[in-house]
């Protein structure tokens, strides 16, 4: 009975998305280009942000923190896939994997809450404007962005704790590009239906509070905006919110179907198939959206380079 306690497996293997050899040369150049403009592209909104004082708003302050976790989310997956594309080999160590499953949860889990709160911070702009000022100050910024993290550690935490408490051996096989941990709790070889209730419940909660205040904000929005007499105002208000819209409805829309629709056996390549768009597309997407669709995006890249041609052209 002691032996059946203990983890017989000491790692992983990872299918990833093709054993073919050329599809995956072919996969690691793509992958490797959209990973680079991917983190290029965060990395810009944040130096924007941080060097154009015109953009040290709640509203940018959240976007800047969106865009490091971006970063983060997409690092930590995206160069374990091209490692495993260019060696051609999905082998993971059971402490990696776990890791992996750990810090990926903690930072879609923190995504989701920082989405409802911007969500929160546009409600108050447009809805609230002559206290906008005081309810969303600094104190309070940096309350909201600590209470996202942390709840985004404990949940992955507790979500971790669930998966380490079976016991997994043969078959290792994981049919996916990377440790999601819903596949990993497939492996396990006790019964799973408590665990799996525990953390479809959980899940079920960490999602429906922030989509609630998505939904709310965007409720309490439209009506406001409705109510405007102002062409200008409306059109200032619907560029405001609608790049916010959009991402949250794309990451969203992916993972809610991802990890609360009931488990098919039918199409056994459909998770890792949805899973490129929330870990592959859509963080690519982001940037594009943000900076497509802000107008003080538009001025803060301009003075930029205006500001480095004349520096070029002093150095000259």
């Amino acid at each position: 009975m002691g032996s059946e306690n203990l983890t017989s497996i000491t790692e992983f293997i990872l299918v990833g998305l093709t054993s073919h050899r050329k599809s995956q040369v072919l996969l690691f150049v793509i992958l490797l280009l959209i990973y680079t403009f991917t983190v290029m592209g965060d990395l810009g909104i944040i130096l924007l942000i941080w060097t154009d004082p015109h953009l040290h708003t709640p509203m940018y302050f959240f976007l800047m923190l969106f865009s490091g976790l971006e970063i983060c989310y997409v690092t930590c997956s995206m160069p374990q896939m091209l490692a495993h594309l260019q060696a051609g080999n999905g082998a993971i160590s059971f402490g990696r994997c776990t890791a992996q499953g750990y810090v990926s949860m903690c930072l879609g889990t923190v995504e989701f809450l920082l989405l409802g709160v911007m969500a929160y911070d546009r409600y108050l702009a447009i809805c609230c404007p002559l206290v906008y000022a005081i309810a969303m100050d600094r104190g309070w910024q940096l309350l909201l962005a600590s209470v996202s993290w942390a709840a985004g550690f404990f949940f992955a935490l507790v979500y971790v704790g669930c998966i380490l408490r079976h016991p997994y051996c043969v078959p290792n096989r994981i049919n996916h590009f990377y440790c999601e941990l819903p596949l990993v709790l497939k492996l396990a070889c006790t019964d799973t239906c408590i665990t799996e209730t525990v953390i479809f419940v959980l899940a079920g909660l960490i999602l429906a509070g922030p989509l609630a205040a998505i939904l709310t904000s965007y409720t309490l929005i439209l009506s406001t905006v409705l109510q405007m007499k102002s062409m200008a105002g409306r059109s200032k208000a619907f560029s405001t919110c609608s790049s916010h819209l959009l991402v949250a409805t794309l990451f969203y829309g992916t993972v809610v179907f991802t990890y609360m629709r009931p488990r098919s056996s039918s199409a056994p390549d459909r998770d890792k198939q949805i899973a490129v768009f929330y870990v592959v597309i859509t963080p690519l997407l982001n940037p594009i959206i943000y900076t497509l669709r802000k107008k003080d995006i538009h001025v803060a890249v301009a003075k930029t380079l205006r500001r480095c041609g004349a520096e070029h052209k002093r150095g000259t």
